[in-house]
């Protein structure tokens, strides 16, 4: 495993200087899921969620999550976010909602957090708006799928299940 850099000389939490870095236009894939009850998944496919449009919602709450991850995670520098994307897979087989969020920027350090503060926030939101019908709900199996971009170049988990509409 490499060095972490997230410690001073002292042992204590920094933030990590990109001062010297080169900017670079950089890509981050996150994805995770939201297990529920079948009726649940139901009721968010027919637009039957008091609430309103699950879908729509988590998407917009996953697009800002991704604009607010430097004001939410303590070390992560603020970026200037140029493109975020949200997704959703209905599963049935499993009774799940799969979410993929896809962050962008040109700068000098990547997006991987946004990406995955996306996809933590919309699958929260999923859950609040479905809570009064199905508190069993559980948001799980969030990663980083891909990453492109800086000096450590592309990654991609192995073994990652293509999204359906790819």
């Amino acid at each position: 495993m490499s060095k972490l850099t997230h410690f001073n000389r002292e042992g204590r939490a920094r933030m990590v200087d990109v001062t010297t870095k080169n900017e670079t236009v950089r890509v981050a894939v996150a994805r995770g899921e939201i297990k529920m009850q079948p009726d649940t998944l139901a009721a968010i496919k027919n637009g039957l969620i008091a609430k309103g449009d699950v879908l729509a919602v988590a998407q917009v709450a996953g697009i800002m999550a991704a604009k607010q991850t430097g004001s939410l995670v303590p070390m992560c520098h603020p970026l200037f976010i140029t493109g975020a994307d949200i997704s959703f897979n209905l599963n049935e087989a499993d009774s799940t909602v799969q979410i993929q969020a896809t962050a962008k920027t040109t700068g000098k350090t990547g997006v991987e957090m946004e990406a995955l503060t996306a996809v933590s926030l919309a699958g929260l939101t999923i859950y609040d708006m479905c809570k009064a019908i199905d508190r069993a709900m559980v948001l799980g199996e969030i990663r980083l799928v891909e990453k492109t971009g800086g000096k450590s170049g592309r990654y991609v988990r192995e073994g990652e299940d293509t999204w359906p509409e790819e």
